[in-house]
């Protein structure tokens, strides 16, 4: 096959605009007919994208199921320029349903600048799908998330896992979804296509955390699993999650994979992939609701929750954060002999709206957890745990003095990892066996412990689809998983579940604070034992806000070549001794200056400074932030005042770099307290 005709074949169902807009190049323009890349694509008389040329040999084009839709829609295009009209109609004939003409429409109405600004951000470029899948707000158009971008990745998806099968369609998948806005109906979408090529659905008939779909997928031995969710983003998003067989989030080469199995997969494979009655229907569509639920919970049980309990129960408060933990909590307290928890009861039912909170994400403090303090309070409890909507995340707040402190992530991985590694270690068994993980950018608190106890230890980059994947190696060496975590409130008790999951660990934190309590001590009496026994590891995080990628670019770009060309030795006074830019893979501490860890597609540089600092900044690959961590490590620092002078200290230094690394003024970069 010639290059042209593999292009085309790649290209089948694409729109021309749409692949000139987001690819370039000269023999995409030269297939496309277009000399110019500024002309306008060829059209049919009609005015229609000409693709009948580029249909494969079974005659699939560009036809979609119906036209109907493009051709109502031609008046409103009138004014609307070529490139973009031609992708609006292209998309009307994939989904040419009456909703969605109307939906584009009346967007095409408001706009008022000859470019169509808003228009064309609903369509250019296509969302594009990555290891963290998708998310994007809901809206018609292929930069968003609606059920056409939800069918034609499910086909993508369902044709490139048989491509990895010699073709074979007999396979499983199971599928979840949370409480947002359309998340059912995206699920619906999802299975479709797979029952159109008789696979085995696994669709859960209910709203379901997301580390149940992470679960089922090695218990149901499914070659896949989707969950529907766009976590803790705000209510005008989803998203869509993708795991591989072994249960982790999927990583390189099956994100680029099915990225381009996306790609020519676009033209929906049959009208019945809009019927969800054909799917709930499908003799092949099995709710796994009941089986997963009973295993899931019955293996909470063989986790390191239990310990003394006090005479009277510490009474612990909880919020869903208006998502779908607090049935699954109630559960899995139950099933592990805990008292029921206090409820914050305007949070505890789903509710897409999340009326209660303006981002519905317990990382970001008292601003999310106010409703949660005034139930503890009003119920004399002093420990509140939160999930974030999915299910998917711990928070964990501790009152002190009458004051309330919520715990960072990496205060709540060092309780984890020294609680489950005090339960192992009373087994007997060998220190060698057992390992723990964490993500770069966390705190090293379990290296330290891993140094003294023995145990193995591995850091990995950011995102629990590396921690998972590696910790499904490690088991195959033989290796027994305690614990993984990443500060971003992520943690991941043992191994049956190689993801984040809130609601195992909202078990083994219940059962760690009342052992305390059954000892008269707290949580953050723990943490000072923690610290005498491993160091104390003062850290500061916090991120940027910044929705422009030539700017982020611009940033890092300068970061790399401030110093004549080459990576700064000094800032702020600071004397930088080693860096770490893992988008590059250079590292200047390794031999031949190259990284240990994978590269990466986004952008991430450490720097160690000769005051022990270790700052990390990158982007975020789901949101539109720069975010940034550091640490230090101080031995033998006792008593409050001590610990609050290290962290002011390391705060104030860290400051001053990252203002000036970031060129916070000058870009005018929106930091998280504004």
């Amino acid at each position: 096959m010639g290059l042209e005709r593999k292009v085309a074949a790649v290209m089948v169902g694409v729109p021309a605009a749409w692949l000139v807009y987001q690819h370039g190049g000269s023999v995409l323009r030269s297939l496309l007919g277009i000399d110019d890349p500024a002309a306008d694509p060829p059209t049919t008389s009609g005015g229609q994208v000409a693709l009948a040329s580029f249909a494969d040999g079974d005659g699939h084009g560009d036809t979609g199921v119906g036209s109907d839709a493009d051709v109502e829609i031609r008046p409103a295009l009138a004014g609307v320029p070529r490139d973009l009209a031609a992708v609006v109609q292209a998309y009307l004939r994939y989904d040419p349903r009456s909703t969605t003409r109307q939906s584009i429409q009346k967007v095409i109405g408001a706009c008022s600048d000859a470019e169509y600004t808003a228009l064309r951000e609903l369509f250019l470029p296509r969302i594009a799908f990555g290891t963290a899948g998708l998310r994007a707000r809901m809206a018609p158009g292929y930069a968003c998330m609606n059920e056409l971008v939800v069918m034609q990745t499910s086909q993508g998806l369902c044709s490139y896992i048989a491509s990895t099968r010699g073709g074979s369609f007999d396979f499983s998948i199971v599928i979840g979804y949370d409480g947002r806005h359309n998340s059912r109906e995206f699920a619906h979408r999802t299975a479709a296509p797979f029952l159109l090529k008789g696979c085995k659905v696994f669709l859960f008939s209910e709203l379901v955390p997301t580390p149940y779909v992470a679960y089922a997928v090695k218990r149901l031995g499914c070659a896949a699993g989707v969950m529907v969710t766009a976590s803790h983003n705000p209510k005008a998003d989803n998203g869509y999650k993708v795991y591989w067989s072994n249960g982790a989030q999927i990583i390189p080469p099956h994100d680029k994979g099915i990225a381009a199995t996306i790609l020519q997969n676009l033209e929906p494979w049959s009208a019945q992939s809009w019927d969800s009655t054909y799917v709930l229907k499908h003799d092949k569509l099995t709710d796994p609701m009941e089986q997963i639920h009973t295993a899931y919970t019955a293996d909470i049980l063989g986790l390191p929750y239990g310990g003394k309990r006090p005479a009277a129960p510490l009474p612990i408060t909880y919020t869903a954060m208006h998502g779908v933990g607090y049935t699954y909590i109630v559960a899995a307290f139950k099933a592990a002999g805990l008292p029921p928890v206090i409820p914050v009861d305007a949070q505890v039912t789903p509710d897409p709206e999340f009326p209660t909170v303006e981002y519905p994400n317990p990382e970001e403090g008292e601003g999310a957890l106010a409703l949660s303090i005034a139930t503890a309070e009003a119920a004399g409890s002093t420990l509140i745990l939160a999930n974030d909507p999915d299910a998917d995340r711990l928070a964990v707040a501790v009152q002190t003095d009458g004051e309330w402190r919520i715990l960072s992530g990496n205060e709540i991985g060092a309780l984890f990892g020294h609680w489950v590694w005090l339960a192992y270690a009373k087994t007997g068994a060998p220190a060698a066996k057992a390992c723990m993980l964490s993500s770069t950018v966390s705190s090293m608190v379990l290296k330290s412990m891993a140094a003294k106890e023995g145990f193995h230890f591995e850091d990995t980059l950011t995102g629990f689809k590396w921690m998972g994947n590696r910790a499904r190696e490690l088991q195959d060496e033989g290796k027994t998983i305690l614990f993984s975590f990443e500060e971003a409130i992520g943690f991941a008790i043992g191994g049956n579940v190689v993801d984040k999951d809130g609601v195992s660990a909202a078990v083994v934190m219940a059962g760690m604070a009342n052992d305390c309590a059954a000892n008269g001590r707290t949580l953050l009496d723990e943490l000072d034992t923690i610290h005498a026994k491993y160091g104390f590891h003062a850290t500061f995080q916090s991120y940027f806000i910044c929705k422009s990628q030539p700017t982020i670019d611009a940033i890092f770009s300068a970061m790399r070549t401030s110093n004549d060309g080459d990576y700064p030795k000094v800032v702020q006074g600071e004397k930088i001794v080693r860096i770490r830019d893992l988008t590059t893979g250079y590292d200047s501490g390794e031999d031949g200056n190259k990284a240990t860890l994978p590269r990466q597609s986004s952008n991430m540089i450490t720097f160690w400074l000769a005051s022990n600092i270790v700052l990390t900044l990158r982007t975020s690959g789901t949101e539109p932030k720069i975010k940034f961590y550091s640490e230090i490590i101080r031995e033998n620092v006792t008593g409050a005042q001590a610990k609050d002078e290290v962290k002011a200290a390391l705060e104030k230094t860290v400051h001053a770099v990252v203002y000036d690394l970031l060129q916070v003024e000058e870009y005018k970069l929106q930091p998280k307290s504004s």
